[in-house]
């Protein structure tokens, strides 16, 4: 990947940091679990070290890529003085290196929208989520965060998004997709607060 987006990406992860809290609350619900191990996927990570603040989870990694985000990810963990407690893990979509039946909670935002980067793999992502566990993939604001917030951050958001390369995706091409995939798991799709799958092992 070229130093551009990863300029970029860096700079929508940061950006993100104030809705961070309303979206852990979120799959906090949808998870409803203080325990398990739980893994935050891609370039666009954050909200994992608010669960880990808020006590949601016992043990926590980050599977990012492209490689060149791993160090990113290594400085905002010891920021928070996490290095001991989030294990970054330079992977690929195909989630190479994470063992089958490991993950409680699985979460991947900017999942669908950015077909340049990165293709979702929904076998990958069966393959590591233990029995009841859950996966969280997608995109948006979430259902919980402030319109205040989304408008302080709205507008940079979105362009920074369109100059990595942002496609729109609605509902239909995403049972497309999740159809294509042989996924045999329990699908949800959930609009409010963006267009998020949940999947359920």
């Amino acid at each position: 990947m070229n130093s551009v987006n990863l300029a970029l990406i860096k700079e929508i992860d940061n950006l993100w940091k104030p809705v961070y809290p309303y979206l852990a609350k979120q799959i906090h619900e949808l998870y409803g679990r203080r325990d398990g191990i739980i893994l935050e996927i891609g370039p666009f990570c954050g909200v994992i070290f608010t669960l880990q603040r808020k006590k949601v989870g016992r043990s926590f990694l980050i599977a990012t890529f492209p490689p060149e985000m791993s160090d990113f990810f290594r400085q905002e963990a010891k920021k928070r003085k996490l290095r001991d407690k989030v294990e970054i893990i330079e992977t690929d979509s195909s989630l190479t290196g994470i063992k089958e039946n490991k993950i409680d909670l699985a979460i991947f935002r900017g999942a669908f929208f950015f077909p340049s980067l990165f293709k979702v793999n929904f076998a990958a992502i069966q393959r590591i989520l233990k029995t009841n566990g859950i996966a969280f993939i997608g995109g948006g604001f979430g259902k919980f965060t402030p319109d205040k917030v989304i408008k302080d951050i709205g507008k940079r958001s979105r362009d920074l998004n369109l100059q990595i390369g942002k496609i729109e995706v609605n509902e239909d091409q995403l049972w497309e997709d999740i159809e294509k995939s042989n996924v045999k798991e329990k699908i949800e799709i959930i609009s409010e607060g963006g267009l998020w799958v949940l999947m359920r092992k």
